[in-house]
């Protein structure tokens, strides 16, 4: 944590209204610590277009805080020590995670098992099985915690080291009947939240923790999904993330199969033990090593007219994504005149970012 930042402007700052992963990075790159990225805010906010910058109100951090400490959990930034390299590498990794449980299973190699909430006996006792073998070879074994598939990995690894990312808040068990199960891997795995207390989860919160689920392993596993699923959503994230995607074939006649028959079809690889797993994985488990995270390196300074910076910007946005570098290619202004731009009118509301880093004007 830079010097003179406090926990307390962090999560501020990560709360305030339009700011997410790439612009909290943004941010602290640019004015050194939360403090300063603060107090530049509302500034930051007229000049993208919008209106005076509304901050999160300190009594809703104080008593964030206080919950959280409360449950016995702890707060782990994207530049600790103890934040999950992999994950580190992701361009939109959350800035900050809540975690409960035995951290040092974040250090471990790591797979991901994913797979149909309404899955068959077979596929779930497969998948128990898969992730005990995984967890006696070294393996920590990460999943989303929901009914099925995911149950059933938890299950077969709580005892040598399951990773569950929920969709919702630290303090709120969901789905309801796996409430033992997540009080447990609180206890004896590792349980991570990105969002604050007492959320509940909502849809829109899945593909946010499906990425997590990928960005934490350096491979994941399918076993029974559905065309146009969220374990196929998870799989294509970690495709995107140069994860390795592989899946559990199935039989043509069952719909749950179609999933994974389909990543196949694409490229995945078909895998059926835990063998071809580890024998998969292990060359990239040696590449592990931390790193030094660039995100919050010094932002170049920006020297160029704002106002002329802006309308050549604007003017080559529109309700279709388009990358940074050829808005900076066709506007003919600096990487960081043009970043700098795409911040203020996303703290203004008015910018969307998608997948691969583009962007575009908001609706």
């Amino acid at each position: 944590m830079p010097s003179g930042d406090t926990l307390f402007d962090r999560l501020r700052l990560i709360r305030s209204p339009n700011i997410g992963p790439v612009t909290y990075r943004q941010l602290i790159a640019r004015f050194g610590d939360a403090k300063q990225a603060l107090d530049a805010l509302p500034d930051l906010v007229l000049r993208g277009g919008g209106n005076n910058m509304k901050l999160a109100e300190p009594q809703l951090i104080e008593r964030e805080m206080a919950k959280v400490e409360a449950l016995g959990a702890r707060y782990i930034f994207m530049d600790d020590v103890d934040y999950p390299v992999l994950l580190s590498h992701l361009e939109n990794a959350p800035p900050v995670i809540t975690v409960r449980g035995q951290i040092k299973f974040l250090d471990r190699p790591t797979v991901a098992i994913v797979g149909a909430r309404n899955a068959s006996a077979g596929a779930c006792r497969f998948s128990r099985t898969l992730a005990f073998e995984l967890g006696q070879a070294g393996f920590t074994v990460v999943s989303g915690l929901a009914r099925g598939i995911d149950t059933a990995a938890h299950v077969g690894s709580i005892d040598s080291g399951t990773v569950a990312v929920i969709a919702g808040s630290i303090d709120v068990a969901y789905p309801p009947e796996n409430r033992d199960l997540q009080d447990a891997i609180a206890e004896r795995g590792v349980l991570i939240a990105e969002q604050p207390p007492v959320t509940e989860p909502r849809a829109r919160h899945f593909p946010y923790r499906n990425r997590i689920i990928a960005g934490l392993a350096s491979g994941t596993v399918v076993v029974e999904a559905a065309p146009k699923s969220g374990s196929l959503i998870t799989a294509r994230l970690a495709a995107e993330a140069g994860r390795e995607v592989m899946a559990v074939p199935g039989s043509p006649l069952d719909p749950r199969s179609h999933g994974c028959n389909q990543l196949i079809r694409e490229g995945a690889i078909l895998v059926q033990n835990a063998a071809d797993i580890a024998e998969l994985l292990r060359p990239m488990d040696s590449k592990m090593v931390r790193h030094s995270l660039k995100n919050f390196a010094a932002a170049e300074p920006v020297d160029e007219n704002v106002g002329q910076d802006h309308q050549s910007v604007i003017n080559l946005m529109g309700m279709t994504y388009v990358s940074v570098d050829e808005l900076v290619r066709q506007s003919g202004r600096s990487q960081a005149a043009v970043q700098m731009v795409l911040l203020e009118m996303e703290l203004a509301g008015k910018l969307e970012r998608g997948a691969g880093g583009k962007v575009r004007l908001a609706a």
